[in-house]
């Protein structure tokens, strides 16, 4: 247990970092409620998940103001939620750079919308700092908040994960067993 709450400690951090990054909202709920069960700090875990946010949408951002003509944002901008985006953009420029991660189906295509407009590089570094600073807060909070709960119901879960994955892997070795002898039997008829 003490190898589980050392590592927990060491690659949490990174892993809660690369989750902002690539999966959101999950990763970083997980990381709040690893923050309240202790083996990392609620500072820690904000910290990672703005980071790898921030990262992320600032690459995306540059990608949109260096490559506007290239495949990759072209294959973006035909999607409808870049169309949405731009609407906003137009708008609220400074109000959507901050929330653009809170809205569905924008995460990607936000910040690439962001980088084909006016809005400069350096407005929109700050707006994404903090923007990102908001976002793990309240996403940190909430595995914080309800870090407890989580626990308790993953503790219910995997009181019975042994056996069900006892019995799925009976099951499948079964039923492969069954496929594979029906096969045998199908070919020894053709073969007749």
């Amino acid at each position: 247990m003490a190898d589980l709450v050392q590592n927990l400690a060491a690659f949490g951090p990174i892993a809660i970092l690369l989750g902002a990054a690539f999966e959101g909202q999950t990763a970083v709920i997980a990381g709040g409620v690893l923050a309240r069960q202790g083996p990392i700090s609620p500072y820690v875990a904000l910290a990672a998940a703005a980071l790898g946010s921030g990262i992320l949408d600032q690459v995306l951002f540059v990608l949109g103001r260096s490559f506007r003509d290239t495949g990759f944002v072209q294959r973006v901008a035909r999607k409808a939620a870049f169309a949405k985006a731009l609407g906003l953009i137009e708008r609220y420029p400074t109000g959507f750079v901050l929330i653009f991660r809170f809205l569905y189906g924008l995460r990607a295509a936000g910040p690439v919308a962001v980088g084909v407009t006016h809005v400069g590089a350096v407005r929109f570094a700050i707006l994404n700092a903090i923007g990102a600073l908001i976002w793990a807060g309240v996403f940190v909070g909430v595995g914080y908040a309800f870090g407890p709960a989580v626990m308790t119901l993953l503790g219910g879960v995997l009181a019975h994960a042994a056996p069900v994955a006892i019995g799925a892997t009976v099951v499948a070795v079964a039923a492969g067993l069954i496929i594979w002898r029906w096969r045998v039997w199908v070919a020894a008829r053709a073969s007749s």
